[in-house]
């Protein structure tokens, strides 16, 4: 398993479908997961530091989880099929539960634990983003972030989720 980082959701255009974007946490490879609008929001309300006056679905999970005495210690994004992900909930006592891979990530953020990728699901469904001869100037300029959404912006302009199916 590859630990990866949580980017951010987006929309592809034209079709306005969210997507959330991961990235490999040393290495390249992006993977991109097409969502559901809730999913999408819960996410970025996550990654906003929103907390809503009454717990959503994925606050409420952790709370259930935490006043159960328990706690999610990492999710794994386990396998896609059919351009469908599939992901677990690890707990502490190494017990798992499957989830969607969108609830997964919802619940990583609001807890806060690691997110690992199967190295096939990488393989699969990973997606490397072309590097240019200036990204060593924006590293240092903290500017590499923003060009490296806006390249994966424009390879989404020209790919499909049937794109990504074997």
């Amino acid at each position: 398993m590859i630990e990866v980082e949580i980017v951010g959701v987006r929309l592809e255009l034209p079709s306005n479908q969210p997507l959330v974007l991961l990235k490999e946490s040393h290495g390249e490879r992006h993977v991109p997961i097409w969502i559901g609008t809730p999913e999408a929001s819960a996410i970025a309300l996550a990654q906003q530091g929103i907390v809503p006056a009454r717990p959503m679905t994925h606050d409420l999970l952790c709370d259930v989880v935490e006043a159960l005495g328990r706690s999610i210690k990492k999710v794994h994004l386990t396998t896609v099929e059919d351009s469908v992900f599939f992901a677990e909930l690890v707990f502490d006592d190494d017990s798992v539960v499957s989830a969607r891979a969108s609830d997964a990530i919802a619940i990583a953020l609001r807890i806060p634990c690691p997110v690992l990728c199967a190295e096939a699901v990488l393989d699969e469904a990973g997606v490397e983003i072309a590097e240019t001869d200036d990204d060593d100037e924006d590293k240092v300029s903290g500017e590499n972030a923003e060009k490296e959404l806006r390249k994966f912006r424009e390879f989404l302009d020209d790919v499909e989720p049937e794109d990504f199916e074997k």
